[in-house]
């Protein structure tokens, strides 16, 4: 294993261990427990950077444990969103994904493939987002935040047509 490599792990670590520390402080403030299922819920969703579904992440819990229902998934990927470790986002036809949000290095936008739903993150390059700031200014605004999704048909999906 090279030492990028090395060094990628041990930062997934660290963010895995911030993410579990954060959730239970939550949780404790909440009044609520940190049980064996919210653990198992937790760690699933952060197993991979990718955006996922109530239902994909259930699927994914199944996997560790198939005692686990959809409705307690469910409600718990709604606490790993309150606590600031994940965000909602709707891209299309009214689907919820979740992302993570902990030890976010920067600001992404979506590319949404609208045939397979698949998501990919990108950067915009500084004049971009200057541009938006400036367009903002110009009407008087001044900016909370914003959203830049493009839809389109993945290379995948291109090749089946």
């Amino acid at each position: 294993m090279g030492s990028d490599q090395n060094l990628r792990l041990v930062h997934e670590d660290e963010l895995i261990e911030t993410a579990m520390q954060v959730f239970e402080g939550f949780l404790r403030e909440k009044g609520l427990k940190q049980t064996r299922q919210r653990q198992v819920i937790l760690n699933t969703f952060l197993e991979d950077d990718e955006h996922v579904t109530a239902e994909d992440l259930y699927r994914r819990v199944q996997n560790h444990d198939s005692g686990i229902g959809f409705a307690t998934v469910y409600r718990t990927l709604h606490l790993i969103v309150e606590s600031g470790i994940a965000r909602e986002r709707e891209f299309a036809q009214g689907r919820k994904f979740y992302e993570h949000v902990i030890g976010e290095t920067h600001h992404h936008h979506h590319l949404i493939c609208t045939s397979c739903d698949k998501i990919v993150e990108f950067i915009c390059p500084d004049v971009v987002e200057q541009s938006q700031v400036k367009t903002a200014e110009e009407h008087g605004f001044v900016l909370t935040g914003h959203v830049h999704e493009l839809f389109g048909v993945c290379p995948d999906c291109q090749g089946k047509n």
